[in-house]
C-alpha cells in the first residue's frame, strides 16, 4: 500500500485491518483534499471557492439506521427504544469484516483529530473514508492535533466511513441498505451506504454523550458564546431554532454553534468547525455565516449552483430543505482561540414553536429549566421533512438532542440540574417561531426582535424587568424589552382570533402533558410541580 502525508502515524491502518488499501492519504491539508475531491469527481469549485459537493439520496442523517452493539458494557448504561437500536456483535463483525474487503484496492483518506478543547476530556479519533470531501469534512469538524502529535497518533475510537458500501438488510440484520454502528467496545464506528457527512460529526457527538457523564461532564447540543466580561452563555436547541444563528454575535466571543461540554472547569467546545443550515440564507441577518459560503476551504453539502458560472442559489431547495455549510470555526469572526468559556450565567432554550402560542421569550426557575430541557419541544412544518402535511407537527427532543443520548435523559438532567443549581445561570425559554397565528397563518418571530430579546437575557437586564404571568404554559413573560414592541411579547395578543389563540395553545399543552408522562417517575417533586398540565 502507497501512503502519502507529511504526518503518518506509527500507528497504522493495520490496527483496523486495512493493509490491502491501494493507498493512504494521511491528515491532508485542505488544498490537497479539494484537489482531490475535484480530480475524483466528487465535488466542484463554486464561483467563490467554496467546495460543492451533493450527497445524493441522503441528504440528511438517518436515524432509522443507526444502532448500538448490545453487550455487558452497554446491556443495562443505553436507553434501548426506537433511538437507540440495539445490534448484535456477530452482525456487527461480519460488516466490518466487509468494510475492510470493500476498501481493498481503493485509495483511502485517513484524518486524526481531537473531539473536545479541554484536554482533560479529549478524545482521539480517526476517521477512515473513501471520499477526499468527507476526509475535508472532518478536518473542518474536528480539533486538529498538534503536528508532532500525529507521527505518534493512537485513535481512542475509529470510524470507517464506506458510502459506496450498501448492507443487505436480510443477513445483515440491519433496517435497510444504509447503517450507522457504534461498538463502544471495540471502539468503532461503522458508516456505509450514505454519503451524507453530517453521520461522522454525530457519531462523534454520540460517543461523547455515552463518555462523559460518568466522569461529571455534561455533554449538550448546544452553541456557546462569551460576552466583553467573560460571561460564557449556552444556546440549546434542534435544527432549525436558531442555535448557529444567534451565537455568531458580532459583539460576543464564539465558542462554538453545536456541541459542548459542561464541567467543572466549564464549558468547552466539542469541534473544531461548524455545520450551519444555509437555506435562504440572508446576507444581512446572518452576514458571519453567509460569508463563509464564499470561503475556499468550506465545504457546501446539496446546495444548488449554476453548471456555467458556478454562482450559489442559496434559496433553490430543489435538492434539500437542509443544504448545509461546513467550515472551521475560525472562519466566523471573534471565536475563541481556546475553544472553552468559564461557567454559564446565561442559559438559552430555543423553540420554533409552528403553533405561534409560545411566548417569544420568559424566564424559567431552575425546576422549568429542567422540565423543557427534558421535553425538548419544537415543531416541524410542510417542506422541511418528506411526509409532512400541511399542519404543523410537534416535536419532543429530549435533551434538544434525544437522536444523540445514548444514556436514560434523567442522567443528563440531573447533570443539567445539578450545575445550575452551583453555579447559578439563568434560565430562559425563547421561541423563534411564529406569532400572531400558527404557521399558514401568522408570521415567523423577526430575527431582530430575538436577538434584542436574547441581547436583554444575556446583559441580566431583562431579569430585573417585572413579568406577567402566563395561564397556559406557567411561564413568567417579560413586560417590556428595548427595541422589541409590547404586544409582540404576549403571544395571545399578536393573534386576531383570541379564542382560536386560547384552543390553540390548550392543544399545545396537552402535547405537553403527554409527552411528559415518560419522565415523571424519574424527576423530583419540584419538577412535577411544574410540569405543563392542559387546561379544560
Amino acid at each position: 500500500m502507497e501512503q502519502y502525508g507529511a504526518h503518518i502515524s506509527r500507528n497504522g491502518l493495520y490496527m483496523h485491518g486495512l493493509e490491502g488499501a491501494r493507498a493512504a492519504y494521511w491528515n491532508s491539508s485542505a488544498p490537497s483534499l479539494c484537489e482531490q475531491a475535484v480530480r475524483r469527481g466528487e465535488a466542484l469549485f463554486s464561483a467563490d471557492g467554496a467546495l460543492v459537493t451533493l450527497t445524493g439520496e441522503h441528504t440528511g442523517r438517518s436515524p432509522n439506521d443507526k444502532f448500538i452493539v448490545k453487550d455487558t458494557m452497554t446491556a443495562d448504561t443505553i436507553w434501548w427504544g426506537d433511538v437507540n437500536r440495539p445490534f448484535k456483535r456477530t452482525k456487527f463483525d461480519i460488516l466490518h469484516g466487509r468494510i475492510i474487503s470493500y476498501f481493498k484496492d481503493r485509495e483511502l483518506f485517513v484524518q486524526d483529530c481531537h473531539a473536545g478543547a479541554d484536554a482533560n476530556f479529549r478524545l482521539r479519533v480517526r476517521v477512515v473514508c473513501e471520499n477526499a470531501w468527507q476526509a475535508l469534512f472532518a478536518r473542518n469538524m474536528f480539533l486538529q492535533p498538534d503536528p508532532g502529535e500525529l507521527d505518534e497518533f493512537e485513535p481512542e475510537f475509529t470510524i470507517l466511513h464506506a458510502p459506496g458500501l450498501a448492507a443487505d438488510p436480510a443477513s445483515d440484520g440491519t433496517n435497510s441498505g444504509t447503517f450507522v454502528l457504534v461498538d463502544f467496545a471495540q471502539r468503532l464506528v461503522l458508516i456505509g451506504g450514505t454519503s451524507y457527512a453530517g453521520e461522522i460529526k454525530k457519531s462523534v457527538f454520540s460517543i461523547l454523550n455515552y463518555l462523559l457523564p460518568e466522569r461529571g461532564v455534561l455533554p449538550m447540543h448546544c452553541s456557546a458564546n462569551i460576552g466583553p466580561e467573560g460571561d460564557a452563555a449556552i444556546f440549546f436547541g434542534l435544527s432549525g431554532t436558531g442555535k448557529t444563528t444567534l451565537s455568531a454575535d458580532a459583539s460576543r466571543t464564539l465558542i462554538g454553534d453545536d456541541e459542548h461540554g459542561w464541567s467543572d472547569n466549564g464549558v468547552f467546545n466539542f469541534e473544531g468547525g461548524c455545520y450551519a443550515k444555509v437555506i435562504r440564507l440572508s446576507p444581512e441577518a446572518e452576514p458571519e455565516i453567509y460569508a463563509t459560503t464564499k470561503r475556499f476551504g468550506t465545504i457546501l453539502e446539496n446546495v444548488v449552483m449554476d453548471a456555467g458560472t458556478r454562482i450559489l442559489d442559496l434559496d433553490d431547495a430543489r435538492h434539500t430543505e437542509n443544504t448545509r455549510a461546513s467550515y472551521p470555526i475560525d472562519f466566523i469572526p471573534n471565536t475563541s482561540p481556546t475553544g472553552g468559556g468559564g461557567h454559564p450565567k446565561t442559559i438559552i432554550m430555543l423553540t420554533a414553536d409552528a403553533f405561534g402560542v409560545l411566548p417569544p421569550i420568559s424566564l424559567l426557575s431552575p425546576e422549568q429549566a429542567m422540565y423543557h430541557f427534558l421535553s425538548g419541544y419544537t415543531a416541524r412544518i410542510a417542506g422541511t421533512e418528506k411526509g409532512l402535511g400541511k399542519e404543523p407537527l410537534a416535536a419532543f427532543s429530549t435533551c434538544f438532542g434525544a437522536p444523540f443520548m445514548p444514556r436514560h435523559p434523567s442522567v443528563y438532567a440531573k447533570l443539567l440540574g445539578e450545575k445550575i443549581a452551583r453555579h447559578g445561570a439563568k434560565c430562559w425559554l425563547v421561541n423563534t417561531g411564529w406569532s400572531g397565528g400558527a404557521y399558514g397563518v401568522g408570521a415567523r418571530m423577526k430575527i431582530a426582535h430575538t436577538r434584542a430579546m436574547v441581547a436583554a437575557a444575556l446583559d441580566g437586564s431583562l431579569a430585573k424587568v417585572a413579568a406577567e404571568p402566563e395561564p397556559n404554559f406557567g411561564l413568567r413573560i417579560p413586560a417590556s424589552c428595548p427595541q422589541v414592541p409590547g404586544d409582540v411579547l404576549n403571544p395571545k395578543n399578536t393573534w386576531g382570533d383570541k379564542n382560536a389563540y386560547d384552543i390553540t395553545a390548550r392543544e399545545v399543552a396537552g402535547r405537553f402533558e403527554k409527552n411528559f408522562t415518560q419522565f415523571e417517575a424519574y424527576v423530583d417533586d419540584g419538577v412535577k410541580k411544574v410540569a405543563i398540565r392542559a387546561t379544560a
